[in-house]
């Protein structure tokens, strides 16, 4: 289908499920971006998605809604 990446993004400050849940939704909308799963225990966002220009905008999605990415 084409390029397909997996990628596991840790980071800070997202301390609840409303937080993780605002994160999701906005990774989620990040064209290119195909699934997004994010946890607050694990302090991380698992995204897929379908070409490296994507990560930048997903990391800037995270760190709109006030979370630090650390990784």
């Amino acid at each position: 289908m084409g390029f397909c990446m997996q990628k596991k993004i840790y980071v800070v400050g997202m301390f609840d499920d409303g937080t993780a849940a605002t994160v999701q939704k906005a990774v989620a909308a990040v064209a290119g971006v195909t699934n997004c799963v994010t946890s607050c225990e694990k302090s991380q966002v698992l995204v897929d998605f379908d070409s490296e220009s994507t990560e930048t905008a997903i990391n800037a999605a995270i760190s709109s809604c006030g979370v630090e990415v650390i990784g």
